[in-house]
């Protein structure tokens, strides 16, 4: 019951009433990635909905709606660089493609440069190589 609830009232938490609705009338699963996210494709249809221009696409998140829990496979098909999912037959990942590393951002495994205030270390003395704007110059 409080899942029924909460959908009605939340999209972070996964899917709102109206997006059920959406995929079950016009949405086409295309795949599931390591992380349960789910991805969706609604074909173009100029005689259905003349205003899409190309074919809309998009993610039902596992749990939490966090957009950098996308692996890079997939980001690339969500904005439309490549034509092809990683879940098809013929697809094949880059070399410079890099497994997914979650966003660290306000953890403590967050990236800190050294001499920040949370940080260990000195801050790196400054080499003299900068001059400061004055409006006069």
């Amino acid at each position: 019951m409080k899942r029924w609830f909460l959908s009605w009232f939340t999209w972070w938490n996964g899917t709102t009433l109206m997006s059920r609705v959406t995929l079950w009338w016009r949405g086409e699963k295309v795949g599931e990635d390591e992380f349960g996210n789910v991805y969706y494709r609604m074909p173009n249809d100029p005689k259905r909905n003349p205003a899409f221009k190309r074919e809309r696409r998009w993610v039902v998140y596992n749990g939490y709606a966090e957009a950098s829990t996308i692996p890079p496979g997939w980001w690339g098909w969500m904005h439309h660089t490549t034509d092809t999912p990683p879940v098809a037959e013929t697809y094949v990942p880059r070399d410079w493609q890099k497994p997914h590393r979650p966003n660290m951002t306000g953890t403590p495994r967050a990236y800190r440069p050294k001499g920040s205030i949370q940080a260990e270390g000195q801050r790196p003395a400054a080499t003299g190589d900068y001059k400061a704007w004055t409006p006069a110059e």
